[in-house]
């Protein structure tokens, strides 16, 4: 823990020009200027493990170097960089092999949507095709629910200080509680559905439900199976469309490809961004199955969806998917994970621990207020990456790269129990 006895570098040029606004440079207090997979340097030649990667954009690591090479030789190969929605090779390139790794395996079949290069765009245009579909204007959503940072996004997400920011009323949206909301005794699926069938309730039935099936932001809160089925079950009844957000969750983070592939579910519309990427490049998409594709010729757009090294990057990133190897080296780094940060909690009892999360995005819950935070300073003093999760910045949230090596894994887990000590002590 001999971090602090090193001087950072100066934040002046960002404290005196940058907008109040930035938010992570205030947690993570150096100047970073190189980074490999499960690493970054700064510009003093610090050292940090990455528990962070991009906010999960960086799932494949930093400058991934099967990815670098694809993009370095299409760069050197003056291909297209920007085309808007214009046809190119690279383009078709991604749209086939995605298709061919990623769908046809899976027995999905959906049209594949450039909404724009983020998350939230990805999330903006989900809403408008599901109200365009239906007719309808209302939207379900969740409590601590995040789905990004613009109008529409921002209506369906739950946290508080980020909907202030907005400026204008966020409507058209319904909250309903998540899996868990109330404990483990009663199944919120059956409370939403009383709602929607109960003509007093004053609740119509919506255009769509959207939901995370683990809450990234939210403080990891994990949807069941069977409550999620559930969902599904309710949304096809009343033909609402069921809008899944995998921007974070998708690509791997919680062991398979989608994150709902294990609960066997085949949503109306998938929401992707972050790692799809695959470099950390702006990219996203929707996914929607072909009946619902009834946007008509640029209303939906954006002049950089069609970024081209994004389809150079994330075709090559699908690599990892092509055999059951990746998803297997995931299963055994969140195997441990798991097992390690349940260690903690019981080795530490006074810090009243939960574990929370699912594959390669875990963390502990705090009954503790502060000490989450806590924990995450000290462990950037001492070379270490990490963000709090949850309305309250209770839990502390692991989301390294999943390409990490285990001996970096492991380094880092030793770094994150030696925070939690000291952080209990002070």
């Amino acid at each position: 823990m001999n971090m602090q006895l090193l001087e950072k570098p100066s934040m002046h040029v960002f404290d005196e020009l940058e907008s109040e606004v930035r938010s992570y440079c205030r947690s993570f207090t150096t100047i970073f200027n190189k980074a490999i997979n499960d690493t970054l340097w700064d510009v003093n030649d610090r050292e940090y493990i990455d528990f962070f990667a991009g906010a999960g954009a960086l799932n494949y690591g930093h400058n991934n170097p099967l990815i670098k090479k694809k993009l370095v030789e299409y760069l050197l190969s003056d291909g297209i960089t920007h085309s808007l929605d214009m046809a190119t090779e690279a383009k078709e390139q991604f749209l086939e092999r995605f298709d061919r790794v990623i769908l046809q395996p899976r027995n999905l079949e959906y049209k594949i949507m450039f909404p724009g290069p983020t998350g939230t765009n990805s999330v903006e245009s989900a809403l408008k095709i599901a109200r365009k579909v239906t007719g309808r204007e209302t939207v379900i959503c969740f409590t601590n629910a995040f789905h990004g940072m613009t109008l529409g996004s921002l209506a369906v997400t739950g946290n508080k200080k980020k909907r202030e920011g907005a400026g204008v009323t966020l409507d058209k949206s319904i909250f309903m509680p998540y899996d868990g909301y109330f404990g483990k005794d009663i199944d919120t699926a059956d409370y939403i559905e009383k709602m929607l069938d109960d003509d007093g309730s004053g609740i119509a039935i919506p255009a769509a439900i959207i939901l995370e099936t683990l809450q990234g932001e939210g403080g990891l809160q994990l949807a069941s199976p069977e409550w999620l089925q559930k969902i599904e079950r309710i949304c096809k009844k009343r033909e609402i469309l069921l809008i899944v957000d995998d921007v974070q969750m998708g690509c791997g983070r919680t062991g398979t490809f989608f994150s709902f592939e294990t609960a066997g579910l085949n949503p109306d519309v998938v929401c992707l961004s972050k790692s799809i990427g695959g470099y950390g490049l702006p990219m996203a998409l929707m996914l929607l199955k072909p009946g619902l594709d009834i946007f008509t010729p640029g209303e939906h757009n954006g002049t950089f969806r069609g970024n081209n090294l994004g389809f150079i990057a994330a075709a090559e990133a699908l690599s990892y998917w092509e055999t059951e190897d990746f998803s297997q080296e995931i299963a055994k780094k969140s195997l441990k994970l798991q097992l390690h940060l349940k260690k903690l909690v019981k080795d530490y009892p006074e810090a009243k621990g939960e574990v929370r999360g699912k594959g390669m995005i875990q963390g502990i819950t705090f009954d503790f207020p502060g000490l989450a935070e806590k924990v995450c300073a000290l462990a950037f003093d001492s070379g270490l990456i990490m963000e709090t999760s949850g309305p309250n910045s209770e839990a502390i949230k692991i989301m390294p790269p999943l390409t990490i090596e285990d001996a970096v894994l492991d380094r880092g887990l030793l770094i994150v129990e030696e925070s939690l000590k000291v952080s209990l002590r002070k």
